[in-house]
Parts: C-alpha cells; sequence; structure tokens
C-alpha cells in the first residue's frame, strides 16, 4: 500500500506552496512546521526568511497567508507575535487522514524497502553464573529495538553476546572431570530439568570448585593447566566447556521465556564465537600502525583519554603474556558483523559504565577501516537499576537482585490486582493467571521503556502495576475497556464521518491518532523507545477523556456519531495494541 500522509505533512505541503506563491525567491524554504499547545500546528520558518530577505516578518507572514487558496484542509492560520503561524485544521482533514490510516495494516507507519542492516548486541548473560536485576535493562530494551527497527523496514541481525570464556572455565571443567555426575540433569522421571534447577546446579558447582581452588593448591595447578587446554582447543575439555555453554543455555530460556522475549539459538553468538579471529585482528591492528606494541603489550593510544597521572590509557588489545582481553573479541566482533553480516549499523545495548571502552574500541574500529561513513556503531547506554531508596537495587541482605526472583513477585502482584476485577469482568481461573503474567512482566517493561535508557530509575513495583499513572496496567486496561465497548455495539460498526463536527475531546484524540507513524519513525531513527511509551501513555489518556466526555453506547448519541466514535475507538485500540507489542507488552482483550 502507498505511504499514507499525516496531517503535518499534508500542512507542511500547502504551507510550502503558499511559500512558493508568495515568495518565488523562497521557494525551498522550510516552513518548521511543529505541533503546537496554541493551535494545532505552529511555523516559524519565516522568522528565518525575513531575516535572509531582509524584511518585516509579519508582513512576510500576512503575504504568505495569503497566497494560500481556500482548502479542505487548513480551517484558519493566525499570524502571531513576530511572524509565527498558527494553524488549525479541519475536522474534515483529521478524520480522513485518520480513515487513510485505518485502511493501512501498518496504521500509516511507512515501511523503508532500502533501509540497511543493524545488527543489535544486547541480553548478554554469562555462563555459569546467574543473571540479576542488572541484566533487566539490556534484554528489554534491546528487544523493543528489534522490534520497532524490524517494524520499520530495517533488517536486523540480532546478537547474545554472552560471557562463555575466560579463566574461570579452567577451575570449573576440571572440577567436573574430577566429579563428573555434577551436571546430570535428568530429574527423576527422566524429563529434562528446569531452568531453576539447572542453575541450581551450576551455583553448586561453582561453589564447591571455587572453594576447592581457594583451598587446595594442586586443584588450582590443575585448573590452570585446563586452563591452557581449553584455549588449545582440546577436544575433551571443550566438550566438557560445551555442557557448561549447553546447561546455562536451559537457564538463560527460561529466564527470557518469563520475560515473554524470544531468544533464537543461532543469535547466541559468545565470545568464544570470535577466538579464530583474534590473532588475525592483532596482526591487522598491529601492521595498519593503529594498534602498537607497549611493555610487551599491543595497545592502542587515544589523545583524549588519560589516567588520574596525566599519562594515556591505551586499549589493550593483546596482553604482554599473550593473551587477549575484552577489546580484541570486541574488534573481531565488529569485523565479523560489518565483513560478513553486512551490517550498516551496529547497535550495543550495553550499560553506561561501558562508555569508555566502547567508545575507544570504536575508534579503534574506525582506524582501522572497518567502520566508516558507511557503517557507524552506537552504544545504547542505559544507566542503573535503584531501589525505592534512590540506592542500587539490593536485597535487604545486601544481594544482588535475581531477575527470577524479581520477575516472580511483580506476576505475583499482577494477578492479585486482576483477580481483584475478575469478578465484574467474569474472568475465568485460567485468565486471571494468564493476564496476571501479561500484566507483570508488561508492567516491568514498562516502566524500563518508559524511562529514557541513559537514565538510572527507582524499580517500585507498587507504582508499577498501579491502574493510575504512567503504567502499562492503565494501557492495557484502556485496550481492554474499548474492547468491552464492541461488546455492548450491538449491530452498530465503525464508520468514519468526515462531514461530521468533533468535540473537543475527538478532536484532540484524532490529531493524537495522527502522530503515531511520526513517533515511531523517531524511535526508531534515535534508538528511543521511550518516546513511544510517552506517545501510548498520552493516548491511553486522551482516550479516558474521550470516554469521559463523548458517549458512545449510552446515552446513544445519533447513528453517524455513534459509528464515528465507534471508528475513533477502534483506531485507539489498534494502535495501542500495535504500539504495544513494538514494546514487547502483550494486551488482554478482557481484564
Amino acid at each position: 500500500m502507498a505511504s499514507v500522509p499525516s496531517l503535518a505533512s499534508t500542512v507542511q505541503q500547502r504551507l510550502a506552496d503558499g511559500l512558493s506563491a508568495a515568495l518565488p525567491d523562497a521557494a525551498s524554504a522550510d516552513p518548521l512546521l511543529r505541533r503546537s499547545d496554541r493551535a494545532d500546528f505552529q511555523a516559524n520558518g519565516i522568522l528565518a526568511l525575513a531575516k535572509q530577505l531582509k524584511g518585516n516578518p509579519r508582513e512576510l507572514a500576512t503575504k504568505v497567508v495569503e497566497a494560500i487558496p481556500a482548502n479542505d484542509v487548513l480551517k484558519e492560520i493566525e499570524v502571531s507575535g513576530p511572524g509565527f503561524l498558527n494553524i488549525t485544521v479541519t475536522d474534515t482533514a483529521i478524520v480522513e487522514t485518520l480513515a487513510a490510516r485505518a485502511a493501512d495494516a501498518r496504521l500509516g507507519v511507512p515501511f523503508n524497502e532500502s533501509a540497511g542492516t543493524t545488527v543489535i548486541d544486547y541480553a548478554q548473560p554469562n555462563v555459569a553464573k546467574e543473571m540479576h536485576v542488572g541484566h533487566l535493562r539490556s534484554a528489554v530494551i534491546g528487544a523493543a529495538m528489534v522490534e520497532i527497527l524490524e517494524f520499520t523496514g530495517e533488517t536486523v541481525v540480532r546478537r547474545h553476546h554472552i560471557g562463555d570464556w575466560g579463566t574461570q572455565f579452567g577451575m570449573l571443567i576440571q572440577y567436573l572431570i574430577e566429579h563428573p555426575h555434577e551436571l546430570d540433569h535428568k530429574a527423576e522421571d527422566g524429563a529434562e530439568v528446569s531452568g531453576e534447577e539447572a542453575m541450581s546446579n551450576l551455583n553448586r558447582l561453582y561453589k564447591a570448585s571455587r572453594a576447592l581452588f581457594d583451598s587446595d593448591e594442586e586443584f588450582k595447578t590443575r585448573a590452570r593447566a585446563r586452563v591452557v587446554d581449553l584455549q588449545a582447543g582440546d577436544e575433551e575439555t571443550l566438550a566438557l566447556w560445551q555442557r557448561f555453554v549447553d546447561e546455562s543455555k536451559i537457564y538463560f530460556y527460561s529466564v527470557f521465556d518469563k520475560l515473554d522475549m524470544d531468544i533464537r539459538d543461532g543469535d547466541v553468538v559468545g565470545e568464544s564465537g570470535y577466538n579464530d579471529m583474534l590473532t588475525e585482528t592483532c596482526r591487522i591492528l598491529e601492521e595498519s600502525g593503529v594498534a602498537v606494541r607497549s611493555e610487551g603489550a599491543l595497545c592502542v593510544f587515544f589523545d583524549d583519554v588519560k589516567g588520574p597521572d596525566g599519562n594515556p590509557t591505551p586499549l589493550i588489545v593483546q596482553k604482554s603474556d599473550g593473551g587477549f582481553g575484552y577489546a580484541a573479541t570486541d574488534l573481531s566482533a565488529i569485523r565479523d558483523r560489518v565483513q560478513n553480516l553486512k551490517a550498516s549499523s551496529l547497535l550495543y545495548v550495553v550499560d553506561a559504565r561501558q562508555s569508555l571502552h566502547f567508545k575507544m574500541v570504536f575508534e579503534t574500529a574506525r582506524r582501522a577501516g572497518w567502520l566508516n561513513d558507511e557503517v557507524k556503531a552506537v552504544q545504547l547506554a542505559f544507566g542503573t537499576v535503584l531501589g525505592k531508596d534512590g540506592k542500587p537495587f539490593k536485597t535487604r541482605e545486601g544481594e544482588t537482585v535475581r531477575l527470577v526472583d524479581l520477575l516472580d513477585e511483580a506476576v505475583d502482584r499482577a494477578t492479585a490486582v486482576v483477580r481483584e476485577k475478575a469478578e465484574k469482568v467474569g474472568l475465568t481461573e485460567t485468565e486471571i493467571v494468564e493476564n496476571g503474567q501479561y500484566v507483570g512482566i508488561g508492567a516491568v517493561k514498562y516502566a524500563d521503556l518508559s524511562t529514557s535508557a541513559a537514565r538510572d530509575y527507582k524499580f517500585d513495583l507498587d507504582q508499577m502495576v498501579s491502574l493510575n499513572g504512567d503504567t502499562s496496567v492503565y494501557l492495557q486496561y484502556a485496550y481492554a475497556r474499548i474492547k468491552s465497548i464492541f461488546g455492548k455495539a450491538g449491530d452498530r460498526t465503525p464508520a468514519a464521518h468526515p462531514e461530521l463536527e468533533l468535540a473537543p475531546a475527538e478532536r484532540a484524540l484524532g490529531l493524537h491518532l495522527d502522530r503515531f507513524a511520526e513517533t515511531v519513525s523517531e524511535a526508531a531513527t534515535e534508538y528511543a523507545p521511550h518516546k513511544l511509551t510517552a506517545y501510548l501513555y498520552q493516548l491511553a489518556s486522551l482516550y479516558t477523556t474521550f470516554y469521559d466526555q463523548c458517549p458512545v453506547i449510552k446515552p446513544e448519541p445519533a447513528e453517524e456519531v455513534a459509528e464515528n466514535r465507534l471508528f475513533l475507538c477502534d483506531l485507539t485500540a489498534r494502535t495501542l495494541h500495535q504500539g504495544m507489542a513494538l514494546l514487547g507488552i502483550r494486551t488482554p482483550e478482557r481484564l
């Protein structure tokens, strides 16, 4: 289907035509149109144009208004202040534009056929380690960006860069060799164990191996030798290492399943996936002069990165003992993603505390030619999850909060909220449990996504599952409320009636519905899912006002008015459903 023009684009074109007719010398000038609380739109471009033409801005603005012929889009244009144009559109234009959006399965959001390929690096847990609250943001923000970018036409390659390599595996593998049944994970009935049981096995093994490593020098020597075997590719050692990875994946996938996230096995390419590239990466960097040897280590230096002593702090690509650090792996991953996956954009959803590391890695990749004007790399840096006290989120005992515990509590709280309303709506026990999952997980995701990624945010479950305020529950109830209206509408059906005069609440709702496409576009180009959550919250709020002020079923309005209001209800529901889906949040039809 052809692209659906927004009201903003239609108004922009009418103003551009007026500018061209009134001021031929300024045919290419931008009217600088924006949404306004003084009218439907405001255009500020004539002020800059008046400076350029050395004219009076109010006089030029008046000329432009006079050059715009009467039409069915612009109801009123007022020259305001030093030369602003305050623009009100017709009710007919609002309804006709929304009808075009409603006829489009994509609700007017363009699909860019020529968009590039983005590799998104997100949700990066560590093998043999439990996922905690610190893993939440990368997973939730990354998954939302996958959906938003794919919806706008980008080809998205998911990459879960799990921590599956390093010296700790020598200790774990050696312990498993000496205690071979520690990872046997068949339940008594022959079924596979759950993710929780898999993690329990790994935790037990990790603690036992760490205790032995710290207390037994001979075991420590054997464990260190095992690291050498692992790095050399010894078959037995690699096979045991693979068991740790597989056991951890059982656990990872169970947590991602709780988060209602789709994680595919082929998308999990951990640190180990780039082992075969590390030596060549270092050779390329050294031969090109991008990296130099310093005290035996291979380093990249930067003029603007210095330590507390004022001396340059390098990015160490290879250690003096020949070992490789995170930089070598990250640079090899860039090579793979650009040269093999043909990425035009690399998006890293990573904690803001790693910003310096990625700044140095990206600059190194630019110097090597792997990043350039055609290929960009961006860190979507996120802040910390805080407790209600504003401090990093911990348990009462000061421990890091386990992610599964946090998600289970969110679902329990949400289920209690759903159960309170269940009798009135007539929900079955199955629906209560299912909706409790959708509301609880949705609440956690929305709280994260409604905050600008770079900012810290307070994790407050009481607020998250509240029916009032800026929460996903408020949006989900707005959607369910609309669905209940259609259950009472009888034989009346939604139909757009452009000939009707709109009530103020109808106009406000209609104008906001028209902004969906531009909001999705902004969220995609700026990597800013919080802009979409803000849009959806405002949409639900405007719908609430509309619902209170504009009867749809009772008292029964005139037939055309009822059909037009049902049309606005239907488009609002579809927009809420699509917008929430892009955030990874479900919208139950009954709540």
